[in-house]
C-alpha cells in the first residue's frame, strides 16, 4: 500500500479542484484571483532563478553526453511521442485533452523527484542534480518554443502579447532570481521550507484559478469518464514507452550502471511545479483547467511507478 500512497502535494491539488468546482471564482472575484496568479508566477521563477547554482550546472558540463541524452528524451523524444498520441481520433482523445498531452510532452523534466529516485536508486546523484537543473533552465526558453511550434492552433499562439507574457512572467523573473542569487543565495537556503510552502501555494492558486474559470465557462461539461480513463492509459503508455528508451538507448550507449540510472529518472519525468504556472501564461483561463489534466495524472503516475523502479535497482545493487 505503501507504493500507491498518494502524493500529498497531488491531494492538495486535487481538493483545490474539489473547492474551485464548488465554488468557482467568477466576476470581479476571478480578476482578483487572475491578477494575484500572475504575480504569484512571477515571485515563483524568481524563486527558481535565486535557488539554482550557476555554477554548479556548469560544472556539470563535463558530463555532456549525459545531459545530452536526457535533454533529447526530455525535448525530443517526448514531444514526437506527444505528437504521436495526438493523432488518435477525437472520439479516443478529444482535441482538449491532446493539447494537454501534447503540453505536458514539452515540459522539462523534475528536480526534486528526479534527483530523489536517483539517489534511492544509487545513481550518480551529481549528475542527476546537474541534469534536472539543466533541463529547467533549458525548459524555461524550450517549453514556450515548442508550445509556440506545436500548439499554435490551441490558444498559445506566437504574436507579441504571447512573446511579451512569456518574458515578463517566466524569462525576467528568473534572470532576476539569477542575478539576485548572490544576495539572497544563503536567506533562502535557510529558509527553504516556509519558500517551500510559497511554491506549492502559488502552484495551488494556479490550480484554482484555472479550473474557477473552466467551471464558468462550462467546458467540464464536455469531458466524459470514458475520455478520461482513456487518457490514464495513454500517460500510463506515455511514461513506459520512455522509460524503457532511456534504458535501453543508455545502455547502447555505453553509460555506465549509474549513469543509466540518472538517464532513466531524470529523462523520463515532467514537471508539475513548473508546467502549471507555464500554463497560466502560454494558454487563455479557460483553457488551463483541460490542458493541465494530462499533467496532473502523469505527476501521480510517474511518483508511483518510479518510485517502484528506483526500489529495484537499489535492490539489484545489494551483495546476497
Amino acid at each position: 500500500m505503501s507504493r500507491l500512497r498518494l502524493d500529498p502535494f497531488v491531494v492538495a491539488i486535487l481538493a483545490t479542484v474539489g473547492v474551485a468546482t464548488l465554488l468557482p471564482a467568477s466576476g470581479v472575484v476571478a480578476d482578483g484571483f487572475g491578477t494575484a496568479t500572475t504575480i504569484a508566477v512571477g515571485l515563483l521563477f524568481f524563486l527558481y532563478g535565486a535557488r539554482l547554482s550557476t555554477q554548479e550546472a556548469l560544472d556539470g558540463l563535463r558530463h555532456w553526453r549525459l545531459h545530452g541524452v536526457v535533454l533529447a528524451a526530455t525535448f525530443v523524444l517526448f514531444p514526437l511521442l506527444g505528437l504521436a498520441l495526438t493523432l488518435l481520433p477525437a472520439s479516443v482523445l478529444p482535441a482538449e485533452l491532446a493539447a494537454g498531452v501534447l503540453f505536458l510532452a514539452v515540459l522539462p523534466s523534475t528536480v526534486q523527484s528526479s534527483i530523489a529516485f536517483t539517489s534511492i536508486a544509487r545513481g550518480n546523484v551529481a549528475a542527476a542534480i546537474c541534469s534536472a537543473s539543466l533541463s529547467n533552465l533549458a525548459g524555461i526558453v524550450l517549453t514556450p518554443l515548442l508550445v509556440a511550434l506545436l500548439l499554435s492552433g490551441d490558444g498559445a499562439g506566437v504574436d507579441g502579447s504571447a512573446v511579451l507574457g512569456i518574458v515578463l512572467q517566466l524569462l525576467a523573473p528568473f534572470v532576476a532570481g539569477q542575478l539576485a542569487r548572490r544576495w539572497i543565495g544563503e536567506w533562502i537556503t535557510r529558509n527553504s521550507a516556509p519558500l517551500k510552502l510559497f511554491d506549492r501555494g502559488s502552484i495551488l492558486l494556479v490550480v484554482y484559478t484555472a479550473f474557477s474559470a473552466g467551471m464558468t465557462e462550462g467546458i467540464w461539461h464536455r469531458l466524459d469518464v470514458v475520455p478520461l480513463l482513456v487518457l490514464v492509459g495513454l500517460c500510463c503508455v506515455l511514461l513506459a514507452a520512455v522509460l524503457a528508451a532511456t534504458s535501453w538507448g543508455a545502455r547502447l550507449l555505453g553509460f555506465a550502471h549509474a549513469d543509466r540510472i540518472t538517464i532513466v529518472f531524470c529523462g523520463s519525468k515532467k514537471s508539475l511545479a513548473s508546467g502549471l504556472p507555464m500554463a497560466t501564461v502560454l494558454f487563455g483561463h479557460a483553457q488551463v483547467g483541460l490542458i493541465v489534466l494530462p499533467l496532473m495524472l502523469f505527476h501521480q503516475i510517474q511518483l508511483i511507478v518510479c518510485a517502484s523502479l528506483a526500489r529495484r535497482y537499489a535492490a539489484a545493487l545489494v551483495p546476497a
